[in-house]
């Protein structure tokens, strides 16, 4: 029976987050500003489900975007009910859809040991695919390619029909894609292997092409809770429909006004047709903001009321009043990231209890990390940066992690090409071109052809006895990973292998990645020890700890691998940022050009996308905010000059204090700035020829001379149209429609530009 008592779960919600918590049946979208206790109410509409309604646990699927929060919610709800959730689902959507395929890839014509391949492994995949249709990656990015595909994979394109609808394509690049598509489909197959996007397009695929296995699901997950909502793709959206579908009860929670992930396929118009998807639905605002000062949320109302496409709320506080913005001028990038950390060093001396690790720097572009980072370490302050090279991308975890996947599938060819001669066992290229060679004739996979080396005539002797010495110490750890925990195995690996040696012997920073590998060897026997946790028993019984491990690591995020004990200043992207709070935040580089990105003027859409970002960034703050710009800066190798963000100027001069570095006072008694802080952008692009030295010296006269719509020529791009000429002389730089290698920026005194004759 359920318990009808007044909840512990329930107690101190505000009034609309009661009424969103008590919510029983049907679909109900809850509009979640930036600080409102959505997690809170996710949180308390489960427990609600348990405890008042009976729910069993496993029969409610709870979908997040991130590892972390994924994790933060199911310990908010164990101690709120003061028990482990038994058999609840809790997990991001690509960590559900590959626990789904874990369990029934085989009806799609995958084994259930499959890889993950990250997007470096699917990039190297991609590559040779395109050298095997002969699209020559020199000409045709495989960044690009495999851009597009993922692309259309979010909009549930498969390979087939993709293919069909664009061979004969005017546009020569989608031609091209269609040649690779399939056969890069083909490719994953064939190793075994699921890339990310599949993890999302695949779950659907199979519940579409097996009625039985969605209505079992459909009954499993009577209820289904989405958080984040506003960043869904299509696949996502398929997905949650196809499980909701008949019994409605569906609860989304998420804020259109923090909608940032366009650019990766998120479509902002799930939530804002919700009620049109699910007319019976319920919506509820959560406005009142429990983290900001006022302050700052009038800032962030403001910015955020320019936009056009979104429901509309105001986020309100009971925090009244609190200090002013501060907008601070800059000469350059480093006199800002000069200026940021001496007011960090100012503040925390001046403010008790703020410590390092209550303050994060946020930017638009990780490229403007180098000069933070420059002056943080020039100065002695601790820092981490989010969204660097990943722990789990450093090259000597991928080899040790290559060694498992292969353990795992042996028909993994990524992580095989990685591994076979790491550490060197005196197989070299030209060996292993005999092998793969041999291997496809022959219709096996490499690691059998390794095992086989003996039969192929054209491999030396010594490569053979190392190839067929490699098969069997993969198989060896096959057999013994149905046996040992993962951190047994990998102690084990690691001792076989003799690793520590081999990273030792490479150089002073072997000592760094010898302890990278012990941090992994930590990292898997932490795992052993959190197995059962959210797992069903029938997985724990169908798969080896290594296969799961393996799924965990491929699911990690940069912001997962964030330590919050650490005393540290956070740098991170703005991106990154989502999600968290920090008592003192900066956003660096607010520059027309740079936040906004330029190529943000051409769609409305991506415009508002743009300030959606910015109003992200400004609700982080707890208690202050300080927004950074710098006059010039260094971007791409060139200088640009600058001028404020035009996003700010939707900001009342009333909630902001305006402060200019002390390089730039003693400068500006010298040499005044002409022009305000509201002088707009194409103004700053203007060149002023009464102003142009009399000395021509600097000025190169055989640059050839474009006019706008003109077509030209590059070695490497190819044709296209001139769409923007900018600069003077020796900085005369074009811009360029191509036709197949798309908008390029081009220093013309670089590069190799030829009109276009008929």
């Amino acid at each position: 029976m359920p318990d009808t008592s007044t909840a512990i779960h329930l107690k101190g919600l505000n009034p609309e987050q009661l009424e969103a918590a008590e919510h029983f049946e049907g679909p109900i979208l809850v509009l979640a500003g930036a600080g409102s206790g959505k997690t809170r109410v996710l949180t308390a509409r489960v427990c609600n489900l348990i405890h008042h309604h009976g729910v069993a646990p496993d029969r409610i699927l709870a979908v997040t975007f991130t590892n972390k929060a994924a994790g933060e919610m199911r310990e908010r709800i164990s101690r709120l009910l003061d028990t482990e959730p038994s058999g609840m689902w809790v997990g991001t959507f690509h960590a559900v859809g590959a626990r789904l395929l874990r369990r029934h890839a085989d009806r799609l014509g995958w084994d259930r040991t499959f890889s993950i391949f990250d997007s470096d492994q699917s990039l190297r995949l991609l590559k040779s695919v395109q050298e095997g249709v002969g699209l020559d990656p020199k000409r045709w990015s495989p960044k690009a390619v495999r851009n597009e595909i993922s692309n259309v994979k979010n909009q549930l394109i498969d390979a087939k029909t993709f293919a069909a609808e664009n061979e004969g394509s005017f546009d020569l690049f989608l031609r091209n894609v269609a040649r690779v598509y399939p056969e890069y489909q083909k490719a994953l197959e064939h190793q075994n292997a699921f890339d990310f996007d599949d993890l999302l397009m695949k779950p659907v695929e199979l519940f579409e092409a097996q009625p039985d296995l969605l209505e079992r699901y459909r009954e499993r997950f009577a209820f289904v809770l989405v958080d984040e909502y506003q960043d869904t793709n299509r696949a996502q959206f398929r997905f949650v429909e196809l499980l909701a579908g008949e019994h409605h009860n569906l609860m989304v929670v998420g804020d259109d006004d923090q909608s940032i992930y366009g650019w990766r396929g998120a479509d902002i118009r799930n939530i804002l047709d919700f009620e049109d998807s699910f007319p019976s639905a319920r919506t509820v605002r959560l406005e009142r903001n429990y983290r900001s000062t006022e302050r700052i949320l009038n800032a962030a109302n403001h910015v955020i009321a320019e936009n056009v496409n979104r429901k509309g709320k105001t986020l309100r506080t009971e925090r009244t009043g609190g200090e002013p913005l501060t907008l601070a001028e800059c000469f350059d990038e480093n006199d800002e990231a000069r200026w940021i950390v001496g007011e960090i060093e100012t503040r925390i001396r001046e403010t008790p209890r703020l410590t390092y690790s209550s303050v994060a720097v946020l930017y638009r572009t990780n490229a403007q990390a180098r000069a933070l980072e420059d002056a943080f370490r020039r100065e002695g302050v601790p820092y981490q940066v989010v969204g660097s090279v990943r722990f789990y991308e450093r090259r000597e975890i991928q080899d040790v992690l290559a060694y498992l996947r292969l353990i795992s599938n042996p028909r993994d060819e990524v992580a095989f090409g990685r591994v076979v001669n790491y550490p060197r066992r005196g197989i070299g290229l030209t060996s292993q071109e005999h092998l793969f060679r041999w291997a496809a004739a022959e219709g096996v996979s490499l690691l059998e052809a390794a095992a086989r080396a003996d039969e192929i005539q054209a491999i030396r002797a010594g490569a053979s006895r190392g190839l067929r010495h490699f098969a069997d110490l993969i198989q060896r750890f096959s057999v013994r990973a149905t046996q040992a925990s993962v951190g047994e195995l990998l102690e084990e690996l690691i001792e076989d292998l003799d690793l520590v040696r081999h990273l030792h012997e490479e150089g002073p920073d072997g000592e760094d990645r010898a302890r990278n590998v012990a941090e992994l060897i930590a990292g898997a026997v932490d795992f052993d020890a959190t197995l059962m946790e959210g797992m069903d028993s029938d997985e724990l019984d169908t798969f080896t700890e290594l296969d799961l491990f393996l799924q965990q690591v491929a699911l990690v995020a940069d912001v997962d691998r964030l330590d919050p004990d650490a005393d540290t200043v956070t740098l991170m992207t703005l991106h990154n940022a989502k999600g968290l709070e920090f008592p003192l935040v900066f956003i660096a580089g607010m520059e027309e050009g740079l936040f906004p990105l330029g190529r943000s003027y051409d769609d409305p859409d991506t415009l508002e996308e743009e300030r959606r970002l910015f109003y992200v960034g400004i609700t982080r703050a707890e208690d202050k905010l300080a927004v950074t710009w710098a006059r010039q800066r260094r971007r791409a190798g060139d200088f640009n000059y600058n001028t404020l963000s035009s996003f700010f100027e939707a900001i009342p001069e009333e909630l902001f204090e305006e402060r200019k570095t002390e390089r730039l006072r003693l400068l500006s008694q010298s040499t005044p700035h002409r022009g305000g802080r509201r002088r707009r952008a194409y103004e700053s692009q203007s060149y002023d020829f009464d102003n142009e030295p009399a000395d021509d010296a600097g000025l190169n006269q055989d640059l050839p001379r474009f006019v706008k719509g003109e077509r030209v020529v590059h070695d490497t791009f190819g044709s296209g149209s001139v769409v923007e000429i900018s600069g003077f002389g020796r900085d005369l730089k074009v811009t360029v429609d191509f036709d197949e290698a798309g908008r390029k920026k081009l220093l013309l005194r670089y590069a190799s530009l030829e009109k276009d004759w008929p």
